[in-house]
């Protein structure tokens, strides 16, 4: 699995980036999972195209102890397997690690 970590984040850091993610409604149901919406523009042909059967289509991120990751592969919420989930294009790639980065820059951490 391709995916994209920060560690060495500290206790107080977690605690924000949790309550973050829970304040925006991102939570998985699965204890430390959170699923990040991939934009609708950036997906490929045909996720644009599997966006009513399978979608929506997302990033795993995973909240460990001290650190986070965040998976590469875009997934589809409604179904495990298709044609429609695959890696990140390196430009969906490059403006999810931004939007991470950012988040936690608003949240005042610094990485």
């Amino acid at each position: 699995m391709r995916w994209y970590g920060i560690d060495d984040l500290s206790p107080e850091d977690m605690s924000k980036i949790v309550a973050a993610l829970k304040d925006m409604g991102l939570e998985s149901g699965m204890d430390g999972l959170y699923w990040l919406p991939a934009p609708a523009e950036m997906l490929s042909p045909i996720q644009k195209e599997h966006v009513q059967s399978c979608g929506p289509h997302v990033f795993g991120l995973e909240i460990e102890e001290d650190s986070l990751r965040m998976e590469l592969l875009v997934r589809a919420k409604n179904r495990m397997r298709c044609d429609c989930v695959h890696y990140a294009t390196p430009e969906l790639r490059a403006h999810m690690i931004a939007w991470l980065e950012q988040m936690l820059t608003d949240l005042g951490i610094v990485i």
